[in-house]
């Protein structure tokens, strides 16, 4: 039996072929499920729920632990298929894919328990004295997570491992650009010991992912901002809460004395870094002038020398391709906007003839807020770099922008680092560091502005695929308690005297 039948309904018949953006081939087939295919994988993943929940966190824990020796034991088939499906270089699919996962299945199996155990909650109500007051985490029951096509493995199935541990089932949307790691995936969990249905993928286009919103719990989803506002206004028809991490801008800003080797290096490697098709790459640049034309400079020799084509083994290319077709027409007019409006390009600014879908690793300088690469998400193997007169420039101009994802500030002043970076607004401001913030998966990762809504990762990462309980519980008192019926006029007074005693003592007038 074809292994993606595992995504789809006995009924389907039509399939989705899957291009392999490097040579135009085709990489792999899934069916094409629809509107219809969908109620019937969310009643199948709520008949599972309660069962997986009740394994409890050990149980969930330990299928994780398998999942992660799978993933490690099938790392070549892994990056294989990402690879075909992407474009992307065996090197990004290894580090980025790959590494991800086996972090992502150990950490939740290990802290999952710790951040949704019962919590004590300290009150100061005098009403709640020798009583418990808690807040309990329990599952949401059926989780949607819809992926995007640059990150097959990390923003597709990633979103899944937290929903899972939570006790959810969880259905995944691929992009139908990308699914054939999705499958694979399903493939790990059935093989890890996961039950039957509580981990299911959904192989369609957009009408399918529409339909789940309107039968699951919760939605995860990553994707691009306009996409993102019909998810949202989809999901309040149901009042189905939701998490989107959406488009990014992110700066990078060059203050006069940091080390100009090391921001060229970082500006260089987090552009291009799976082809600048990275929601939280560096999008645009912002140096002072002392320092700007050597890091120009340093920053073009570096680019220039960058081997673009088709992925072979490890450490053969260091940009591969362009995933999406329409991206590259994105990326194509983003620079062609740039060139008119007085952009000079001294490194690439070409897409490449066939077979495959290349983009040149592409430097543009003199460029200014006028321009669509300083604008919009051009999500390509881009850089372009603008000269500021001070750190309050640069400041000003990376907070204008409707995004806020990720940016960063490159400087010897650590100190003065970290207050610039704080008022950048974005929910990640990192210093001397660019976008490995994301593998600290402790710490809370997500957009300001039109950039999302909600964090994945750390304590909300996971709490964000349950329902909060409160509850307060009584081991002792009285019988009838003072402020209960009947009602009376000295009852009156002695609440009203404690009242002031408590709460009326401000500062006179």
């Amino acid at each position: 039996m074809n292994p993606t039948a595992t995504a789809a309904s006995d009924a389907a018949t039509a399939v989705i072929e899957v291009e392999n953006p490097a040579t135009g081939a085709i990489a792999g087939t899934v069916p094409e499920q629809g509107v219809a295919d969908v109620a019937p994988l969310v009643e199948r993943a709520r008949a599972i729920q309660p069962a997986w929940w009740g394994l409890g966190f050990d149980g969930r824990a330990e299928v994780m632990r398998r999942a992660q020796r799978w993933t490690l034991d099938n790392a070549d088939r892994i990056v294989d298929t990402i690879v075909a499906e992407t474009g992307k270089t065996r090197d990004d699919a290894q580090l980025a894919e790959l590494g991800y996962a086996g972090a992502a299945f150990g950490f939740w199996a290990k802290n999952a328990a710790k951040y949704l155990r019962d919590r004590k909650v300290r009150v100061s109500s005098p009403m709640l004295i020798g009583k418990k007051a808690l807040v309990r985490y329990r599952p949401r029951g059926v989780v949607g997570v819809i992926g995007p096509w640059n990150y097959p493995l990390v923003n597709s199935f990633g979103d899944c491992i937290p929903a899972l541990m939570a006790g959810n089932a969880v259905i995944l949307k691929p992009s139908e650009v990308t699914p054939l790691t999705s499958v694979l995936m399903a493939e790990c969990m059935a093989e890890s010991g996961a039950p039957d249905g509580v981990f299911q993928v959904l192989t369609g286009r957009g009408d399918a992912g529409a339909e789940l919103i309107d039968h699951v719990d919760f939605v995860m989803f990553t994707g691009s901002t306009a996409t993102g506002r019909k998810v949202a206004e989809r999901a309040a028809k149901t009042l189905t809460p939701v998490g989107l991490e959406l488009g990014g801008k992110d700066p990078m800003i060059v203050l006069a004395d940091a080390d100009v080797e090391k921001a060229a290096n970082a500006a260089t490697y987090y552009s291009m870094q799976n082809g600048g098709q990275t929601c939280i790459s560096v999008e645009r640049v912002y140096v002072e002038e002392p320092i700007y034309d050597e890091f120009v400079g340093r920053v073009a020799e570096k680019v220039a020398k960058l081997r673009q084509g088709r992925p072979g083994d490890a450490g053969s290319v260091d940009v591969g391709a362009v995933t999406f077709p329409r991206q590259a027409e994105i990326v194509a007019a983003h620079v062609e906007d740039a060139r008119a409006k007085g952009a000079e390009i001294p490194v690439g600014g070409h897409l490449r003839p066939g077979p495959g879908r290349f983009f040149e690793p592409t430097v543009l300088t003199g460029v200014d807020h006028t321009m669509d690469c300083m604008r919009e998400e051009t999500f390509g193997p881009t850089l372009p770099i603008m000269k500021v007169g001070d750190a309050e420039e640069a400041i000003a101009l990376a907070n204008d922008s409707e995004y806020g994802l990720q940016a960063s500030v490159w400087t010897g002043d650590v100190a003065r680092g970290e207050q610039l970076a704080s008022r950048i607004e974005s929910g990640v401001a990192n210093v001397n560091e660019h976008l490995v913030s994301y593998v600290a998966l402790e710490l809370p990762m997500g957009g300001w502005k039109e950039s999302g809504l909600g964090t994945r990762h750390g304590a909300e990462g996971i709490r964000k695929y349950c329902r909060q309980q409160s509850s307060v519980v009584s081991r002792f008192g009285p019988k009838r308690e003072i402020f209960m019926y009947p009602y009376s006029k000295r009852t009156a007074r002695l609440i009203r005297g404690f009242l002031k005693l408590l709460y009326g003592r401000g500062p006179k007038e």
